[in-house]
């Protein structure tokens, strides 16, 4: 790998005046969208036919010819189609400068902020942003290791809380108490992230976590809970937090810590709150984020339309 040079960014970002001028018209926003989840030419998202045509249509942009020789019902579709996008009422340049802030912003954006700076309701922004996490959702990834393992909480501070929630917690102790546990991996090699909101810390979770994201007889580094304790099939070694040992040599969980850290800065200064219900979406966004941060801003937006494919997310699934 080379080296970075002195002051310069291994990246390139992109600014906002660039983005404006990238997607300054509806026609340039969705040219880039089709090119991204299109690179080698429009195809039916139906049968997978390449014989399509483009038609002159308000919303469904492409007609599928064989769909039409099967005697197919449902023969046009547009890039929206069998992605996140499907039977959204907002405009392709609204979909392009959301995914800018979606991906620019470190810490995350706020609905009210997409609300403001996209001229969409509030309730659009929302939905958006929860559509553009569904995106974010990737498959299994196995690490080699070393990997560190650590798990942290989220939930309201009690101080903030009204009477009666607090009067609800009163007898049930302090420290994690009412809030959702969340177990994270770092890959020390890659530097890539997993992490998911889970129902308790036990070890048959803790541990099964880290066996579905972990190759056997790597090594996997954790603090001293005794959930990770009789780990199979690594080498397993500990700090021991409760006496202050935070490093010793090479075993730490610095890096997760760190992840875990930018996490909460943008739960406590974005969003102020991620209810239990849809906390896993908000750790896929930090997951997802931390895990393109060494690509180019372009870059990172395109991976986001090519994540797209394939998911759904309906408003009455968020809500219900």
């Amino acid at each position: 790998m080379s080296q970075k040079a002195p002051g310069k960014s291994r990246r390139q970002g992109l600014s906002f005046l660039k983005a404006a001028d990238m997607f300054a018209t509806e026609e340039k926003a969705q040219a880039w969208v089709e090119s991204e989840r299109w690179p080698n030419g429009a195809y039916c998202p139906r049968c997978g036919s390449f014989d399509v045509v483009r038609v002159s249509h308000p919303s469904q942009s492409h007609r599928c010819k064989d769909c039409r020789k099967a005697g197919e019902k449902k023969t046009q579709f547009s890039v929206r189609t069998g992605t996140v996008m499907e039977r959204t009422k907002l405009k392709y340049r609204t979909w392009a400068i959301g995914i800018y802030l979606y991906a620019t912003n470190i810490k995350g954006v706020s609905s009210m902020r997409l609300h403001r700076e996209l001229g969409i309701t509030q309730k659009s922004a929302w939905f958006m942003l929860h559509r553009l996490r569904k995106a974010a959702e990737s498959g299994n990834v196995v690490f080699n290791g070393p990997v560190e393992v650590d798990e942290t909480y989220v939930g309201g501070v009690r101080k903030n809380m009204s009477n009666s929630r607090r009067r609800e917690l009163k007898d049930t102790g302090r420290g994690a108490v009412g809030k959702t546990a969340v177990v994270g991996i770092k890959d020390r090699e890659t530097n890539q992230v997993r992490a998911a909101a889970v129902e308790n810390t036990d070890k048959a979770t803790l541990q099964g976590f880290v066996v579905r994201h972990v190759t056997g007889m790597a090594t996997v580094y954790t603090d001293e809970a005794t959930a990770y304790s009789g780990l199979p099939f690594y080498q397993h070694e500990a700090v021991k937090h409760g006496v202050s040992e935070f490093v010793r040599g090479i075993v730490h969980t610095n890096g997760i810590e760190s992840f875990w850290s930018m996490f909460k800065r943008g739960y406590k200064g974005i969003y102020h709150k991620m209810s239990p219900k849809h906390l896993d979406r908000y750790v896929k966004e930090f997951q997802h984020r931390h895990n393109m941060r060494e690509m180019d801003t372009i870059k990172q937006m395109g991976h986001i339309v090519t994540s797209m494919q394939g998911k759904r997310l309906k408003y009455r699934e968020l809500v219900a």
